[in-house]
């Protein structure tokens, strides 16, 4: 590219006044709009100021007002506190200094804003959050109820890898559903269900279920505590008689010793603990709690396993038995039963159903098996609408693969896995599973009889299949010319979705575990996508929480199995409860949890210095199913302990960031002179001043010295060039794996090698990204080498999609910017691609990149969004300061 000029093109709207346009708007609490069960006693409000028609917007102060009614809040009154005017930019997460803010109760407020176009302020509409229950009190003596209890002496804690010991047995698998009638008399102003049904569970009031969640609630290390779901029930309650009802299934509370798992074992039986608080419009309050009132009996669901799958017999169902009237009289009463001592909030966004897929392919197998392709692999469960006899069977087996005979393959997910559906003879009928889930592209459908001599078969009016993922709204959009690209992004992203839960699994399927690496690794793909600040909080608290005295943070969190050597003690995994919370902060501004993880945080850094030998950090995995000679698996082209040494300094690195922010004076000096310590015994053992390469010279080894600054100034041309020439040489085919890969991006992008980037990624011949869609892959696949004994949906190596919003498309932000306030646009054209372009909602609102290369001319077109400041960097090194507003810029190219 020739070096030219830069100008820019104004765009239109001159003369428009200051004060049209300008709206306050996407109103969060705790990180989400009007949320339920906040369980922060101070909590953090942020919002976003939209002025499209306006340039260079600044806020200027602000005013919040909470009151505990909207009334007041529209006459901008704040009788639950006021924080006066503050003269401030700030916008995101700022702190709502109340105290004694009551449980359950509901706050609505408001901002105002001031800001630079007008004097005038601007006046948000009006948002609210809904307080949980902070305390063990607030519950108001509500019981762990069970219809059996597991005894102590029978409980498998930590689970145990793999199956379990034989003389265990099938072990009772007990899956009750939960009553409780009440009534109303009076005129109800709002009713909220605070409710923790473990391993999972689903609730209805007067026949109908509650909310459209699923696998509620979210996975946590159960011996520490559990989290509970807040739902808004006010319009499920009816003048009279009322019902309210649960069914429970197992997930990681219990897992049977049936069919496939991963792990065994179980922390008890289901159980249930609940509070559902009704206001009455004159003021009184009732609370309905789970206490020994309640009436339990078995469900239809027969089996239930998180790793192998549901049966359900339909004609175990009682009707009406979450209705009012149902004649419960021969139901037991409950049995009172303890639970985690610790209740907390399921603050991160629910599972929720998303995707229905349908056949495009139908291949019969026998008179009464056929499998269904759907045509895309997803996490997700089955869906089938069914009529036949009376104990007529339908057994679903899913998989990702399929034989050459057609049959399910399930090698690469764990099986056996299998769903099973008993018909109760009744019409058409319809199921899928409501507590386990798998990975799968095909579905085989074998149609039982009940009786084997009989010739009618049960007949099959639909299949499809339900994608499920946690709801965390999507935030960002990318589209460039290249078609390969664009078709690696959307594989990406299904494996993200189909791998972001509770927790960010590893595979949909044969682990689902949240292996820690990718939180950090894949995370800022991830937050380019999707709002995970929510997730991202609550993942760092499972590492909190799964770290043992000595300070060790596992592989993964939560920690329900204790590995062996590497796989449970490996720093470029546990070092996630470092690296997450500083991203986290960088990307959304949450300071918080740097302050409530800092503790944790020195122990864990302190763990890996007493393990360590001369400042080398030596245990662990290393750079995981890299390319080498031998099947994927522990590093093979990275010395061990290089990996694991240079994210150690890294960690100190950020451990000396943190500390300066939270005013730790005496840590960070502590931190920064480790830092020195570790990076020269790094580059004594690793750096070879000959060959000017670290360790074998490999990708992930020079990468990673290079972009965690580990490489002496005057070595870092050299290092870089080897790195390429290695890429170059292997016919710019990539090498590294699960932790090198990100970090070769990473050192190619910051030293403007993008048309290494691409050259390595733009083609379908090696493996890669192109060479897994060559392989008929609809998702991310475990091995760059697309094999088929490996998953064939993992949530690792999708680090290019960060390189799309930041690299190609070059949105980023400065290094001293917070939660987006200091946007860098610095776009970086690669190989043939002639346009691309790409929207990221940030904390502070939309930030838009769009180029083009036309006639010799580079054209870009961007957004910026009010209270922010950016950079524009173009292609020829021109550099231009910007405030928030829509232009366009042109470069000779």
């Amino acid at each position: 590219m020739k070096k030219g000029f830069a100008f820019i093109l104004s765009l239109l709207l001159s003369g428009v006044s200051f004060s049209q346009g300008l709206i306050v708007t996407n109103l969060k609490c705790e990180g989400r709009i009007n949320p339920l069960g906040v369980d922060m006693s101070c909590p953090e409000v942020s919002w976003q100021i939209q002025a499209p028609q306006l340039r260079n917007v600044l806020q200027t102060a602000y005013r919040i007002v909470v009151s505990d009614d909207s009334l007041s809040v529209a006459k901008n009154k704040g009788t639950v506190w006021d924080s006066k005017k503050i003269n401030s930019a700030k916008s995101v997460r700022i702190l709502v200094a109340i105290k004694n803010l009551k449980p359950a109760h509901k706050y609505y407020w408001r901002v105002i804003v001031w800001h630079n176009k007008d004097a005038q302020p601007v006046y948000s509409n009006i948002g609210f959050w809904q307080m949980g229950l902070l305390k063990n009190t607030d519950w108001e003596n509500a019981r762990w109820i069970a219809y059996n209890i597991l005894p102590k002496d029978k409980q498998v804690v930590p689970l145990v890898h793999g199956s379990g010991d034989a003389i265990w047995g099938p072990r009772l698998d007990s899956l009750p559903y939960f009553r409780k009638t009440f009534s109303i008399n009076k005129r109800v102003k709002s009713a909220t269900a605070f409710v923790c049904g473990l391993g999972q569970f689903e609730m209805s009031m007067n026949g109908k279920k509650v909310g459209n969640h699923f696998l509620d609630p979210g996975w946590t290390l159960y011996s520490k505590k559990a989290q509970y779901v807040t739902f808004d029930v006010t319009k499920n309650i009816i003048n009279g008689k009322n019902a309210v009802g649960f069914m429970l299934g197992n997930g990681f509370y219990y897992i049977p010793s049936e069919r496939y798992r991963k792990l065994t074992g179980g922390f008890g039986y289901p159980k249930l603990i609940a509070r559902i608080v009704i206001n009455y419009k004159d003021g009184s309050v009732e609370n309905i709690i789970t206490d020994d009132t309640w009436k339990a009996d078995p469900s239809p669901i027969t089996f239930s396993s998180i790793y192998g799958g549901e049966d359900y017999n339909a004609n175990l169902e009682q009707q009406g038995w979450n209705s009012a009237d149902f004649d419960d009289a021969r139901w037991k009463q409950v049995l009172l039963t303890d639970g985690p001592s610790l209740l907390v909030s399921q603050m991160e966004y629910p599972v929720e159903m998303f995707d229905t897929f349908h056949q495009i392919k139908k291949i019969s197998i026998s008179n009464n098996t056929d499998v269904y392709d759907l045509g895309q692999n997803f996490a997700g469960i089955p869906f089938v609408k069914v009529s036949g006899k009376k104990g007529d069977t339908i057994r679903i087996t899913p998989s990702e693969l399929i034989y050459e005979n057609g049959t399910p393959n399930q090698n690469s997910s764990g099986g056996p896995h299998y769903d099973n559906y008993v018909l109760n003879g009744e019409g058409i009928e319809w199921w899928h599973p409501r507590f386990s889930y798998y990975g799968f592209r095909y579905l085989q459908i074998e149609r039982l009889p009940s009786n084997k001599e009989q010739n009618e078969l049960p007949e099959i009016k639909e299949v499809s299949g339900i994608h499920i993922h946690n709801a965390a709204p999507r935030v960002s959009s990318f589209e460039c010319s290249n078609l390969l690209f664009n078709k690696i992004d959307t594989l990406i992203r299904w494996a993200i979705t189909s791998n972001m839960m509770s927790v960010f699994t590893d595979c949909p399927h044969r682990e689902k575990l949240g292996w820690l690496e990718e939180s950090h690794l894949m995370g800022s793909s991830v937050h380019y996508n999707f709002d995970v600040a929510a997730l991202n909080n609550k993942v760092v608290h499972d590492m909190m929480d799964s770290q043992t005295k000595e300070g060790l943070v596992a592989d993964i969190a939560p920690e329900y199995v204790h590995f062996e050597s590497g796989f449970r003690d490996s720093p470029e995994w546990g070092s996630a409860l470092i690296i997450l919370p500083w991203y986290n902060y960088r990307w959304y501004g949450n300071k918080r949890l740097l302050e409530q993880a800092y503790t944790s945080m020195k122990k864990y850094v302190q763990y890996l210095e007493e393990k360590s030998i001369g400042h080398i950090v030596m245990q662990g995995l290393g750079d995981w199913v890299d390319l080498g000679p031998n099947p994927p698996g522990e590093s093979q082209l990275t010395p061990r302990g290089l990996t694991g040494t240079a994210t150690f300094y890294y960690d100190l690195n950020i451990m000396d960031s943190i500390a300066k922010l939270l005013k730790h004076p005496d840590d960070a000096i502590a931190f920064e002179k480790k830092a020195r310590i570790v990076k020269d015994a790094f580059n004594k053992k690793f750096f070879d001043e000959k060959t000017k390469n670290y360790g074998t010279g490999s990708q992930a080894a020079n990468a990673m010295a290079l972009y965690m600054n580990l490489v002496q100034p005057p070595y870092r041309k050299a290092v870089l060039n080897n790195l390429v020439n290695n890429i170059r040489e292997r016919n710019n085919s990539l090498s590294a794996g699960d932790i090198g890969y990100r970090y070769v991006l990473q050192a190619l992008q910051d030293a403007g090698r993008q048309d290494v980037i691409f050259d390595m990624n733009s083609r379908s011949d090696v493996p890669g990204y192109g060479y897994q869609l060559a392989k008929g892959a609809t998702a991310l696949l475990e091995s760059w080498d697309a094999q088929p004994s490996l998953s064939q949906n993992h949530f690792m190596l999708g680090h290019i999609m960060e390189w799309f919003y930041s690299g190609l498309c070059g949105i980023s932000q400065a290094k001293d910017g917070i939660a987006y306030n200091k946007i860098v646009i610095r776009p970086q054209p690669a190989g043939d691609i002639r346009f691309a372009k790409a929207s990221f909602n940030s904390p502070y609102g939309v930030i838009k990149s769009d180029w083009n290369i036309d006639n010799g001319f580079f054209n870009l077109n961007v957004t910026i969004p009010a209270n922010t400041t950016a950079e524009i960097i173009l292609p020829d090194g021109a550099s231009i300061k910007s405030g928030s507003g829509s232009y366009s810029y042109k470069a000779r190219w």
